[in-house]
């Protein structure tokens, strides 16, 4: 047996305990890990408060977490590593706990610090996913809705490391962290469009909304084609004609152990905002629905 934080019904943070579960086995392929660092990620709370009860009901009692980073303790038959190895990954069964399991296992650089390497997974995916669904090359422009917020700062970074303009939006706390990225940052907010345009005379090729702040109408104006405007935060994304991105990583994309190379060489900044014990994960939550998260919310079991 091993702690993990668990919940039983939907509702507000508070339905998160510290409960006594089964530690999980490895099957083929996954290895066990012990967590040193989980990552918490807002599809977390759309389970938890049952918004995504009608697309995936849960099966109570769920453990929650996308994302881990600890040390291999036990290993499935053909799993690509070795007890001892230091390693992240995205979690089969979840990660608010001090055991998890993981399928496809990346090592860890020693000098990527816990917190940081838990911190990339969801967030740098889905960021080098929706990049390659936009099929955005150097020389073009970019916007970026919520340029400030995890994936957008992720999404950023990776854009102007390969020659795109982008121009990103973000509260007035965040221009000059993001302008410091590589983006012109422009305040959102009535009048978002006049300032994209004043940044961008040229035009823009291509959205990226990591905002859901219902600016995708606007945005397909900007792009001139609904075909390049992706969301992954806007659910009224087939109303405007718009993709709406989600999904796991391919077994054979390479784009995690990407991820962690620039990280690794100080290439890529994914900043933690606040690290809370796992007994605390109700905290995280709430800080986390509060928007007082200017960077990621860890768990630390």
């Amino acid at each position: 047996m091993s702690k993990a934080i668990t919940f039983s019904e939907y509702g507000t943070p508070e339905v998160l305990r510290l409960s006594e579960v089964t530690t999980p086995e490895p099957g083929p392929g996954q290895v066990r890990v012990r967590v040193r660092a989980a990552s918490v990620n807002p599809l977390d709370l759309k389970v938890r408060s049952g918004l995504m009860a009608k697309v995936a009901p849960a099966r109570f009692p769920v453990t929650p977490g996308l994302d881990a980073a600890g040390v291999v303790d036990a290993v499935g038959e053909g799993a690509d590593a070795a007890v001892g190895d230091e390693v992240l990954g995205a979690t089969a069964g979840g990660s608010y706990g001090e055991y998890a399991l993981l399928d496809r296992p990346v090592a860890k650089p020693r000098d990527l610090s816990w917190e940081v390497a838990t911190s990339l997974v969801t967030v740098g995916l889905t960021a080098f996913r929706v990049l390659r669904e936009l099929e955005v090359r150097a020389g073009q422009t970019l916007l970026v809705h919520g340029a400030g917020g995890s994936v957008g700062t992720v999404a950023v970074q990776l854009a102007a490391a390969r020659g795109i303009t982008v121009v990103g939006t973000v509260g007035e706390h965040d221009i000059e962290r993001v302008t410091a990225l590589g983006a012109t940052a422009v305040r959102y907010g009535e009048g978002w469009v006049e300032r994209v345009q004043a940044a961008a005379p040229q035009g823009v090729d291509a959205v990226f909304d990591a905002s859901g702040a219902g600016v995708l109408a606007e945005s397909v104006a900007l792009a001139g084609d609904s075909a390049r405007v992706i969301t992954i935060a806007d659910m009224t994304a087939a109303q405007h004609g718009v993709r709406f991105s989600a999904g796991s990583a391919d077994p054979a994309d390479d784009s995690l152990p990407q991820l962690v190379r620039l990280a690794a060489a100080g290439e890529l900044d994914v900043p933690v905002r606040r690290a809370y014990p796992l007994d605390q994960a109700a905290a995280a939550h709430g800080d986390l629905e509060a928007r007082r998260n200017r960077g990621k919310v860890v768990l630390l079991p």
